[in-house]
C-alpha cells in the first residue's frame, strides 16, 4: 500500500516556464548596464533567489555594486518581469500539469506549492489553478534557498502530512537536493542526465501518472 499522501510542485518548469521572462527581465537589466548575459549563462540563475541571481550576473562580468545599488537593479528587473507575467494566461500551462493536479486531487491526494518566486500568486491567479493547491508556499513565506529544505518543510506542515508521506516535483537541481535533504521523494522535470539524484525522472507531468507515482 502506497504511503504518498501529497504532492509538492515547484512552480517555474514544472507547472509553467516562467524561465524565458526572467531571462528576458536580467538580460535588459544586464544590456542597460553594459553587460555581458546570455542564455547559457541563465542556466546558472535556475532555481536561485533574486539577490543571488544579480550577484551571479555582476560576478560574471567582474564588476561590484553597493548593497543600496543591488537593490535597486534586482526591484527594476523584477518591475519588468512582473510586467510580462502579468500578460500570461492559462495557454502558458505546461503539458499535463492542470490535469495531473486534478487527478491528485481527485484521488485524495494534497498539493501544495513550494516555489522560491515571490509573484507565485499573481501567476496562479492569470493561469487559473490557485484553487488546485491547498496550500502555497512561496518565495514570501521562507527566508532560507534551495537546496535548504525549507520551502518544502513548511509545505509538508500546512498541509498536515510528514516529509516521507510526501513527494516533491522539481526541474532544478538544487530542488532535487532540498527534497532530499527534507527526507521527501523527488520526481525530476527535465533530464535524467541533470536530475540523476531524484527518484525517476521525467520529461514533463504529461508523463505522469497516480500509477507511476504509487509506484515511488
Amino acid at each position: 500500500m502506497s504511503t504518498i499522501k501529497a504532492c509538492i510542485f515547484d512552480l517555474d518548469g514544472v507547472i509553467v516556464d516562467t524561465a524565458v521572462y526572467h531571462y528576458k527581465a536580467w538580460k535588459r537589466l544586464a544590456d542597460q548596464l553594459g553587460l555581458s548575459f546570455t542564455e547559457h549563462d541563465n542556466e546558472l540563475l535556475k532555481g536561485v533567489s533574486r539577490v543571488r541571481s544579480l550577484e551571479i550576473i555582476l560576478e560574471l562580468n567582474h564588476v561590484t555594486k553597493t548593497a543600496e545599488e543591488q537593490t535597486e537593479l534586482a526591484t527594476q528587473k523584477n518591475n519588468w518581469y512582473v510586467d510580462m507575467i502579468n500578460q500570461m494566461t492559462p495557454a502558458e500551462i505546461l503539458p499535463g500539469a492542470k490535469e495531473f493536479l486534478e487527478a491528485c486531487r481527485a484521488a485524495g491526494i494534497k498539493t501544495a506549492l513550494g516555489s522560491a518566486s515571490k509573484n507565485s500568486s499573481t501567476i496562479l491567479a492569470k493561469i487559473n489553478m490557485a484553487h488546485l493547491f491547498d496550500a502555497i508556499v512561496d518565495g514570501n513565506h521562507v527566508s532560507k534557498a534551495k537546496p535548504d529544505p525549507e520551502v518544502f518543510l513548511k509545505g509538508a506542515e500546512a498541509l498536515g502530512v510528514s516529509p516521507a508521506e510526501c513527494v516533491v516535483f522539481e526541474d532544478a537541481i538544487a530542488g532535487v537536493e532540498a527534497a532530499i535533504n527534507g527526507g521527501m521523494k523527488v520526481v525530476g522535470i527535465g533530464e535524467p542526465a541533470v536530475l540523476n539524484r531524484a527518484n525517476i525522472v521525467v520529461s514533463g507531468l504529461d508523463k505522469m501518472s497516480l500509477e507511476l507515482l504509487h509506484s515511488l
